[in-house]
């Protein structure tokens, strides 16, 4: 895995050897194709970060800043190695459960532009499908501000989450297994 663009883009990143699934190169490619001009300069919240692919992505496409926030400390120790392998700045690193990190974020008053979330696929029947419970939450809705994306990432099945307000959906692709969804965040 590397970094595809940008002022780093080209260097390999490490991936936690824990029970992360990195995004594959050439969906990372679609997304940031997608989002276009939505990243420089952007302020970028990157939920279950893993290897911090994502939000390092985005800072070396000129993102202003980057909160890489996983859960897992391996993979906070893996996101803070490529940190300094690509010598991106701007990014900081927070270990801790997602859902009290985002509601921290919010009543601290955090808001982003651009916020990615790639939780741990629902395989089972029944299983919740995090991208979207974190969505539905009040207190994400309140870290992005009017104007603001989301992408989202979840197992790609046949009956999808459906997704209202606050959010738009923008577009929705399937790359193999993997649902990349795109919110916009409407007044």
């Amino acid at each position: 895995m590397r970094l595809i663009s940008g002022s780093a883009g080209g260097i390999p990143l490490e991936v936690p050897k824990s029970v992360t699934r990195p995004t594959q190169d050439r969906v990372r490619q679609a997304i940031f194709n997608m989002l276009g001009e939505l990243v420089p300069n952007a302020r970028v919240l990157d939920l279950f970060a893993g290897s911090g692919a994502l939000g390092l992505e985005c800072l070396s496409r000129g993102a202003a800043s980057a909160l890489l926030v996983d859960q897992d400390r391996g993979a906070c120790e893996v996101i803070k190695k490529n940190l300094a392998k690509t010598r991106l700045e701007s990014a900081t690193i927070r270990q801790g459960d997602v859902f009290k990190t985002v509601a921290q974020l919010a009543a601290s008053g955090s808001q982003f532009d651009l916020a990615f979330a790639d939780p741990p696929y629902a395989h089972k029947p029944g299983a919740v499908d995090l991208a979207a419970k974190l969505a539905g939450e009040a207190v994400f809705q309140a870290l992005i501000p009017t104007g603001g994306s989301v992408v989202l990432e979840s197992l790609a099945t046949r009956n999808s989450a459906s997704f209202s307000d606050p959010w738009e959906l923008v577009r929705a692709r399937d790359y193999g297994s993997t649902r990349i969804v795109w919110l916009r965040k409407r007044a």
